[in-house]
Protein backbone atom coordinates (compact mmCIF):
# COMPACT_ATOMS: atom_id res chain seq x y z
CA UNK A 1 0.00 0.00 0.00
CA UNK A 2 1.00 3.29 -0.61
CA UNK A 3 0.38 6.05 1.93
CA UNK A 4 1.34 9.66 1.46
CA UNK A 5 1.31 12.00 4.29
CA UNK A 6 1.63 15.60 4.32
CA UNK A 7 2.47 17.53 6.93
CA UNK A 8 1.82 20.54 8.11
CA UNK A 9 -0.11 22.06 5.45
CA UNK A 10 0.26 26.14 6.12
CA UNK A 11 -2.35 28.79 5.35
CA UNK A 12 -4.03 29.47 2.01
CA UNK A 13 -0.81 28.82 -0.12
CA UNK A 14 -0.47 25.53 1.58
CA UNK A 15 -3.94 24.88 0.47
CA UNK A 16 -3.90 25.83 -2.63
CA UNK A 17 -0.14 23.95 -3.28
CA UNK A 18 -1.83 20.97 -1.73
CA UNK A 19 -4.91 21.02 -4.03
CA UNK A 20 -3.69 21.73 -6.77
CA UNK A 21 -0.92 18.62 -6.98
CA UNK A 22 -2.45 16.15 -5.26
CA UNK A 23 -4.69 14.88 -7.83
CA UNK A 24 -1.91 14.16 -10.90
CA UNK A 25 0.94 13.00 -7.61
CA UNK A 26 -1.60 10.83 -6.98
CA UNK A 27 -2.40 9.47 -9.90
CA UNK A 28 1.50 9.30 -11.20
CA UNK A 29 2.10 7.57 -8.24
CA UNK A 30 -0.56 4.94 -7.46
CA UNK A 31 -1.12 6.73 -3.94
CA UNK A 32 -3.63 4.32 -2.19
CA UNK A 33 -4.21 6.83 1.02
CA UNK A 34 -3.36 10.53 1.82
CA UNK A 35 -3.01 11.85 5.60
CA UNK A 36 -2.72 15.71 5.76
CA UNK A 37 -2.18 17.46 9.10
CA UNK A 38 -4.45 20.41 8.74
CA UNK A 39 -3.90 22.37 12.29
CA UNK A 40 -2.67 25.17 10.42
CA UNK A 41 -4.65 25.62 7.11
CA UNK A 42 -6.47 28.39 8.38
CA UNK A 43 -3.98 31.20 7.84
CA UNK A 44 -1.58 29.40 10.31
CA UNK A 45 -4.11 29.28 12.86
CA UNK A 46 -6.49 26.10 13.29
CA UNK A 47 -8.53 24.61 10.57
CA UNK A 48 -12.46 25.41 9.87
CA UNK A 49 -14.99 23.27 9.00
CA UNK A 50 -15.06 24.90 5.35
CA UNK A 51 -11.04 24.73 4.59
CA UNK A 52 -11.45 20.46 6.22
CA UNK A 53 -14.10 19.85 3.64
CA UNK A 54 -12.13 21.42 0.85
CA UNK A 55 -8.74 19.37 1.76
CA UNK A 56 -11.23 16.14 1.96
CA UNK A 57 -12.80 16.38 -1.18
CA UNK A 58 -9.97 17.44 -2.49
CA UNK A 59 -8.06 13.92 -2.41
CA UNK A 60 -7.30 13.84 1.50
CA UNK A 61 -8.24 10.91 3.25
CA UNK A 62 -7.62 11.56 7.06
CA UNK A 63 -6.94 15.24 8.77
CA UNK A 64 -4.52 14.74 11.81
CA UNK A 65 -4.19 17.83 13.99
CA UNK A 66 -2.51 19.03 17.22
CA UNK A 67 -1.91 22.11 19.31
CA UNK A 68 -3.91 24.73 17.24
CA UNK A 69 -7.20 22.76 16.48
CA UNK A 70 -8.42 24.27 18.81
CA UNK A 71 -8.48 28.02 17.32
CA UNK A 72 -11.13 27.86 14.75
CA UNK A 73 -14.37 27.29 17.05
CA UNK A 74 -16.54 26.27 14.63
CA UNK A 75 -14.47 23.05 13.53
CA UNK A 76 -15.59 21.37 17.40
CA UNK A 77 -18.98 20.16 15.37
CA UNK A 78 -17.25 18.81 12.72
CA UNK A 79 -14.43 17.08 15.30
CA UNK A 80 -17.13 15.46 16.62
CA UNK A 81 -19.25 14.29 13.92
CA UNK A 82 -16.68 13.59 11.12
CA UNK A 83 -14.52 10.34 11.56
CA UNK A 84 -12.02 12.08 8.84
CA UNK A 85 -10.72 14.31 11.04
CA UNK A 86 -8.73 13.44 14.52
CA UNK A 87 -7.20 15.44 17.04
CA UNK A 88 -4.63 14.44 19.61
CA UNK A 89 -5.85 11.27 21.54
CA UNK A 90 -3.98 12.44 24.50
CA UNK A 91 -5.79 15.60 25.35
CA UNK A 92 -8.25 16.00 27.60
CA UNK A 93 -11.31 13.59 28.60
CA UNK A 94 -14.28 15.69 27.05
CA UNK A 95 -12.69 17.25 24.32
CA UNK A 96 -14.12 17.34 20.96
CA UNK A 97 -13.77 14.63 17.91
CA UNK A 98 -10.97 11.01 18.32
CA UNK A 99 -7.47 10.59 18.38
CA UNK A 100 -8.01 7.30 16.01
CA UNK A 101 -9.82 6.30 12.98
CA UNK A 102 -9.72 4.06 10.93
CA UNK A 103 -10.79 4.48 7.01
CA UNK A 104 -10.96 2.60 3.75
CA UNK A 105 -7.92 2.59 0.95
CA UNK A 106 -8.65 3.23 -2.45
CA UNK A 107 -7.30 -0.42 -3.16
CA UNK A 108 -8.47 -2.12 -0.63
CA UNK A 109 -7.64 -2.66 3.39
CA UNK A 110 -8.06 -0.57 6.46
CA UNK A 111 -6.05 2.18 7.24
CA UNK A 112 -5.81 3.00 11.14
CA UNK A 113 -4.38 7.39 11.63
CA UNK A 114 -3.44 7.57 15.33
CA UNK A 115 -2.81 10.85 16.31
CA UNK A 116 -1.14 12.36 19.64
CA UNK A 117 0.64 15.88 20.92
CA UNK A 118 4.12 15.72 22.39
CA UNK A 119 4.69 16.37 25.57
CA UNK A 120 8.04 18.10 25.46
CA UNK A 121 7.16 21.91 25.63
CA UNK A 122 3.35 21.59 24.43
CA UNK A 123 1.53 20.37 27.79
CA UNK A 124 -0.82 18.60 26.37
CA UNK A 125 -1.84 17.19 29.14
CA UNK A 126 -0.75 13.63 29.26
CA UNK A 127 2.31 11.95 28.16
CA UNK A 128 1.72 10.25 24.57
CA UNK A 129 3.40 7.61 25.77
CA UNK A 130 0.91 6.80 28.81
CA UNK A 131 -2.05 5.99 26.32
CA UNK A 132 -0.61 4.90 23.05
CA UNK A 133 -0.03 1.23 23.76
CA UNK A 134 -4.03 1.19 24.08
CA UNK A 135 -4.56 2.86 20.94
CA UNK A 136 -2.33 0.81 18.96
CA UNK A 137 -3.83 -2.29 20.23
CA UNK A 138 -7.33 -1.09 19.36
CA UNK A 139 -6.42 -0.17 15.97
CA UNK A 140 -4.46 -3.59 15.69
CA UNK A 141 -7.66 -5.68 15.56
CA UNK A 142 -9.26 -2.95 13.01
CA UNK A 143 -6.90 -2.76 10.11
CA UNK A 144 -3.23 -3.88 9.58
CA UNK A 145 -1.65 -0.69 8.35
CA UNK A 146 -1.51 1.73 10.94
CA UNK A 147 0.03 5.14 11.04
CA UNK A 148 0.62 7.29 13.86
CA UNK A 149 0.94 11.10 13.58
CA UNK A 150 2.89 12.21 16.65
CA UNK A 151 2.56 16.59 16.44
CA UNK A 152 5.45 17.43 18.64
CA UNK A 153 8.02 20.09 19.38
CA UNK A 154 11.01 17.74 20.18
CA UNK A 155 12.25 15.57 17.33
CA UNK A 156 13.84 13.62 19.78
CA UNK A 157 10.46 12.57 21.10
CA UNK A 158 9.08 11.60 17.91
CA UNK A 159 12.40 9.37 17.29
CA UNK A 160 11.60 7.73 20.87
CA UNK A 161 8.18 6.99 19.67
CA UNK A 162 9.30 5.60 16.71
CA UNK A 163 11.64 3.19 18.55
CA UNK A 164 9.06 2.61 20.96
CA UNK A 165 6.31 1.27 18.52
CA UNK A 166 8.91 -0.38 15.91
CA UNK A 167 7.21 -3.46 14.68
CA UNK A 168 3.91 -2.97 16.02
CA UNK A 169 2.57 -0.12 13.57
CA UNK A 170 3.66 0.62 9.84
CA UNK A 171 4.89 3.73 10.62
CA UNK A 172 5.23 6.99 12.77
CA UNK A 173 5.19 10.40 11.36
CA UNK A 174 6.00 13.33 13.08
CA UNK A 175 4.12 17.34 12.39
CA UNK A 176 4.58 21.01 14.26
CA UNK A 177 8.00 21.79 13.63
CA UNK A 178 6.63 23.95 10.19
CA UNK A 179 10.67 23.14 8.74
CA UNK A 180 12.14 20.25 7.35
CA UNK A 181 14.01 17.84 10.01
CA UNK A 182 16.68 15.00 9.19
CA UNK A 183 15.23 12.78 11.23
CA UNK A 184 13.91 10.10 8.95
CA UNK A 185 14.43 6.30 9.86
CA UNK A 186 13.99 3.04 8.88
CA UNK A 187 13.87 1.07 11.98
Amino acid sequence: MRILFVGDVFGKPGRDALLRWLPGFCEERAVDFVVANGENAANGAGITTRIAQRLLDGGVDVITTGNHVWRQKDIYPFLAADERIVRPANYPVGAPGRGLTVRPAREGGEVAVVNLAGDLYLHSGMSPFRIVDRLVEEAQQLAETILVDLHAEATSEKVAMGHYLDGRVTAVVGTHTHVQTSDARVL
